[in-house]
């Protein structure tokens, strides 16, 4: 059977390119351009979870990929 993972991607810009973070599974990738960061960070997803199959790790991390209600949000600290 097979199942639907989805993860949430935070894209930032950065001086010289955008940053992409996966925050379920601590991956991030970069580019040169919003959709190159978001199409990197996709693939080196894609490796991840290939990886932790490989490992058979994916009882580990398959929660925080399916659940259906996750939300995000901004903090700010004052330094």
């Amino acid at each position: 059977m097979m199942k639907t993972l989805e993860y949430t991607a935070v894209v930032w810009k950065e001086e010289k390119g955008f940053v992409s973070k996966c925050t379920e599974l601590s991956v991030a990738s970069c580019g040169d351009t919003f959709e190159e960061a978001v199409d990197n960070l996709k693939e080196a997803v894609e490796l991840y979870i290939e990886n932790a199959k490989e490992l058979n790790l994916m009882e580990d991390i398959e929660e925080s990929l399916t659940v259906k209600e996750k939300f995000t949000g901004s903090f700010a600290l004052v330094i």
